[in-house]
């Protein structure tokens, strides 16, 4: 892998993966740049100072400001899209952008999620229609021509366990199971996510190929991922199985944006969908390709949780 520092420009930085994959990028000494949309709400404006303090470069501009979005390209080697789901349709415009400036090596979509060409099976509408526009976004990046990297993050780990066992909730002995809950699912730490990301960036192997993140040691069904906490917290946890079929109508009958986590939950835990294909030895895992990399286990990251829980917001659950 070429040890080359590159100029990586990050849309979303101010998203919930975006911060990491900020933080990723520093860390690895690559000259990082951020496109961010002008704000005047506080939190952002602090935000942004603590990326000009970290040595991240910001443009700001809106994604409909063509020749703004062209200049910051221009100025990089990589994009990185941590858009939010409502916005994924927007990177046709990001693309647009790296056709005409002729120069990016590497584009990385905003995923983050399932193996959208591979998944068996099709999910409930309200999720299906994001795997949909996922599909494409990576149409349009090869049908301009732009050299890709897709990361399939599966779970983030930090949100999923914070929803499933509310961690910071020390009195709850009660917790949902969604469907059976055997199906296994993958739970990556989304520090970890991140890292994979920039390092597949700057890795020629990962040229126009798919990442996926499945680490063996993250690899777990709901019912193993309560056990587990059961046995860390030395708590017995009654379980209320949320069947599946409920999920089903709460997708068919719940206003949009609300019915998309019931269909997400249904894919992820009732489906399976994660686990739903086999690996072969020309797929590229993320914990094969970079060994050296010492990630977070699930059960790690749950001895984490005792010390300090996550509070993630339900805005990053797609």
């Amino acid at each position: 892998m070429s040890d080359q520092k590159s100029k990586i420009l990050i849309f979303g930085s101010s998203g919930y993966l975006g911060k990491y994959l900020i933080k990723a990028s520093i860390s690895m000494g690559n000259p990082t740049y951020a496109y961010l949309r002008p704000r005047t709400d506080p939190s952002k404006l602090q935000l942004l100072k603590h990326f000009q303090s970290m040595g991240v470069t910001i443009y700001q501009g809106e994604l409909d400001e063509h020749e703004k979005l062209v200049s910051a390209v221009k100025e990089v080697d990589i994009v990185v899209s941590a858009l939010a789901v409502p916005q994924h349709l927007d990177q046709i415009k990001i693309i647009h952008a790296m056709k005409e400036a002729g120069n990016i090596k590497r584009f990385i979509p905003s995923e983050f999620g399932n193996e959208v060409d591979r998944e068996k099976g099709a999910a409930l509408p309200p999720f299906q229609m994001i795997i949909e526009n996922k599909k494409r976004i990576r149409r349009a990046t090869e049908e301009a021509g732009i050299p890709f990297t897709y990361v399939c993050a599966n779970s983030l780990a930090a949100y999923f366990v914070n929803y499933l066992l509310y961690p910071h909730h020390h009195n709850s002995h009660q917790l949902t199971v969604y469907g059976t809950g055997e199906p296994k699912a993958v739970f990556n730490y989304e520090e970890d996510v991140a890292m994979y990301t920039l390092k597949a960036a700057v890795d020629p192997r990962a040229a126009n190929q798919v990442i996926i993140c499945r680490p063996p040691k993250n690899i777990i069904s709901q019912l193993e991922l309560i056990s587990s906490w059961e046995e860390k917290t030395g708590r017995n946890i009654q379980t209320n199985h949320f069947p599946d079929h409920q999920l089903i109508t709460l997708s068919q009958s719940l206003p949009f944006p609300d019915n998309v986590p019931m269909a997400i939950l249904h894919n992820i835990f009732v489906m399976g969908s994660q686990m739903s294909y086999e690996l072969t030895n020309d797929d590229l895992e993320a914990s094969n390709l970079y060994p050296d990399y010492n990630y977070t286990s699930i059960h790690d990251f749950l001895n984490r949780c005792l010390v300090d829980p996550p509070n993630s917001k339900f805005a990053a659950f797609a």
